[in-house]
């Protein structure tokens, strides 16, 4: 590498082994995080079909046996045995005045009872005599007004809620008051109440809020509630709330599980509901009715390939962290699939060249799709928008055997779920050689077919498809490129150290240094992706860099081009942190723990650092169970900073983070894959999508594997 005018600057050293997991090296100083059992929040409806005389529920109780008492439009009704059945409701009472204002809520604590009206918070040791209360917490004081709820918690603390935020009075005497800038997600109250757990609900008009005293969770939506308008909350000693709401009756409750009962309930539902033709393609189902799993479809998409992929390296890890026999089927089920799509495409009508790999497939005794949806006059209009969009028909071919439509113009991003998993299955699942050598025979067919045809994914056409482009003149010279240049020049070199991992051949080697010292590769992926700060766009780019950097860092057969990546690894997580995605984390810290990179300045510590590890458990914890597409809104929250304009190409009306500089957190809203826009405010549909769990099953496995999990 002597002829590298600025070698000097890139000399690095990663303290890895390439194609081995952190864990399988056995290293003592391995971030881990032990994880027992935790509250797993899951949530039940009830309506008139579940015997509510009324859905418009306008209070709720527990009574003296801690069963719940709802007063509906229609009458009292009583929760008891998993039965609502007519009871008397509770006469109103009146909690009278202070200083002529009606008394809103009232709570008596010790020797003193405080109550809040309209004109704030007060005081009175004989219940005759009131004095108003200003809390203060260091500079901040506040003269409070519109008092709307008050509780007392299992610690003996009081809370108020109003329209200034929240306080809280402590044991010691001190208060702690909350706003939006101190992660208080809404400020229009309509109730609070307290359980046994020690944490503390709110009401609003838009939804439940859950505070227990660090962290904030923000519930709304027919993810978790029947109706956003709550009225009423009561909160049981194990924490599990009810609300009442103008829809119904909504349960809130808190059940211990294990990561690993989470992760067995996800695969169970894909293997149900989310697997596509006899080869079990893995991608999200559509519900007939909203939220309703009795009756659902499958469907194709532009991305089977990579969706299953990703699932696909999931159980990969998990055979390698459990040596569970399911989890190897379920890897050599997805080997199988993705490898048919090479398949498939081999001597059909029209044929497609060697090495070509499908997007998707369709039976062909179904619906047609090259009649309707996949028309010469739709690719013309889409080339309307997007200049270099590809003309192609048919975009479906069908087989050689005539069994299956295959769907061509293969993107960058299936390619990179291609080589992401077949690397893994190969390293860690595939334990003969004859199951090697199909792996390599994949990857060997795609790799030659783009060092042939000048680094190109081409087409039956004879031309590149719209976006699998890793040409040379086309990376470098071509301006229309210039945005793919630092990624698609990443992605090459990640796939040709992937075939030369797998083959020892020198060819790989030859064709990987041409790129670097012939063509600036090395330097290109220096500078994946045109950012604009944390928040930048594209997310289909982070997903697919996150893959190669992972390949790459791990299989490079330079290690100077190791050390470049590895470093270029590190700048670019720390722009993706604020996500808190726990697969990006695992990817990065997975190949980066105990590395180092040395430059004029000095060595360089590529050890991820920060809350990572905790906010990645944290994640994989607060991942819902419903799946469904629900709509979540939050742009309307106190507690969400507007992404700057400056840091999205056409914008960023509607997106945001937090006070605290992260994205909202999973629970809140609604996304399918990692490549989602975690940064948009208002997220989900009708109710008519189920996704898979595979988004969990990734990171969660791959946690594991690296050792940064540890299940007790």
């Amino acid at each position: 590498m002597s002829h590298w005018s600025m070698a000097f600057l890139f000399v690095g050293l990663l303290a890895m082994t390439a194609g081995a997991g952190a864990q399988a090296q056995g290293k003592a100083d391995v971030p881990s995080l032990a994880v027992g059992v935790f509250k797993q929040e899951v949530r039940t409806f009830f309506g008139e079909a579940d015997g509510l005389p009324s859905a418009d529920v306008t209070g709720i109780a527990l009574d003296a046996t801690g069963a719940v008492v709802a007063t509906t439009a229609g009458g009292a009704v009583r929760f008891a045995d998993g039965a609502w059945t007519a009871c008397d409701a509770a006469a109103e009472t009146s909690l009278g005045t202070v200083d002529g204002e009606a008394v809103t809520a009232s709570v008596k604590l010790g020797s003193q009872t405080y109550a809040g009206t309209a004109a704030g918070l007060f005081r009175s040791e004989d219940g005759a005599s009131w004095q108003a209360v200003m809390p203060r917490a260091g500079a901040r004081s506040w003269a409070l007004y519109d008092v709307r709820a008050l509780v007392a918690d299992s610690l003996g603390r009081l809370w108020f809620a109003s329209p200034q935020g929240v306080g809280c009075l402590g044991t010691d005497g001190a208060w702690s008051l909350y706003t939006g800038k101190d992660g208080l997600p809404y400020d229009d109250f309509t109730c609070a109440a307290a359980g046994g757990d020690g944490a503390v609900w709110f009401g609003t008009p838009k939804g439940a809020i859950r505070f227990d005293g660090s962290h904030w969770a923000y519930r709304q939506g027919l993810r978790w509630l029947p109706g956003d308008d709550v009225r009423a909350i009561a909160v049981n000693d194990n924490g599990d709330a009810w609300f009442a709401t103008a829809k119904g009756v909504g349960l809130i409750e808190r059940r211990p599980m294990r990561l690993s009962e989470k992760a067995r309930f996800y695969e169970e539902e894909i293997d149900k509901y989310n697997r596509r033709t006899e080869h079990g393609y893995v991608l999200e189902a559509s519900l007939a009715k909203p939220g309703d799993k009795s009756e659902w479809s499958n469907h194709d998409s532009d991305n089977d390939g990579l969706w299953t992929a990703m699932y696909g390296a999931g159980e990969c890890f998990a055979y390698a962290a459990t040596k569970a026999p399911e989890a190897k089927k379920r890897a050599k089920d997805a080997f199988e699939a993705l490898r048919f799509l090479s398949v498939v495409t081999q001597g059909g009508n029209p044929p497609a060249l060697p090495g070509f790999v499908a997007r998707s497939i369709l039976p062909t005794d179904g619906w047609n799709p090259n009649e309707e949806h996949y028309t010469i006059e739709k690719d013309k209009q889409s080339q309307k928008g997007d200049a270099l969009w590809k003309v192609i028909y048919p975009r479906w071919p069908t087989s050689a055997d005539g069994k299956w439509y295959w769907k061509c113009d293969t993107s960058s991003d299936e390619l990179d779920g291609h080589y992401f998993f077949n690397a893994l299955y190969y390293d860690l699942v595939a334990d003969t050689e004859e199951e090697k050598q199909r792996v390599r025979d994949v990857v060997v067919g795609m790799t030659d077919h783009m060092i042939e045809r000048d680094y190109c994914l081409v087409d039956w056409d004879g031309k590149p498809t719209r976006w699998a482009v890793y040409s040379p003149s086309q990376l470098n010279g071509n301006p229309a490129w210039y945005p793919e240049r630092g990624l698609n020049s990443l992605s090459m070199l990640s796939y040709i150290a992937t075939a030369h991992h797998m083959t020892g051949d020198q060819k790989y080697v030859d064709a990987f240094n041409s790129l670097v010292n012939d063509h600036g590769y090395a330097m290109n992926l220096m500078y994946p992706k045109n950012q604009f700060g944390p928040g930048s766009n594209n997310q289909s780019d982070d997903e697919m860099a996150f893959m190669s950097f992972y390949n790459l860092v791990r299989y490079s057969p330079d290690p100077i081009v190791r050390a470049m990546a590895g470093y270029s690894f590190n700048n670019y997580w720390a722009l993706e942190q604020p996500e808190l995605n726990p697969f990006f984390n695992f990817c990065y810290a997975g190949v980066s723990t105990g590395g180092q990179f040395k430059d004029p300045w000095g060595m360089f510590d590529l050890t991820p650092t920060g809350n990572w590890l905790e906010e990645s458990l944290d994640t994989l914890k607060r991942f819902p169970l419903d799946l469904v597409d629900w709509r979540l809104q939050n742009s309307h929250r106190k507690d969400i900073i507007p992404l700057p304009e400056y840091r999205r190409e056409g914008g960023a009306e509607g997106k945001g983070y937090r006070t605290n500089g992260l994205v909202l957190p999973v629970d809140e809203r609604q996304f399918n894959h990692w490549n989602c826009d975690p940064w948009q405010l208002d997220s989900g549909g009708s109710g008519h999508g189920l996704s898979d769990g595979a988004v969990f099953l990734l990171p969660y496995y791959m946690g594991l594997y690296h050792g940064f999990i540890v299940e007790e």
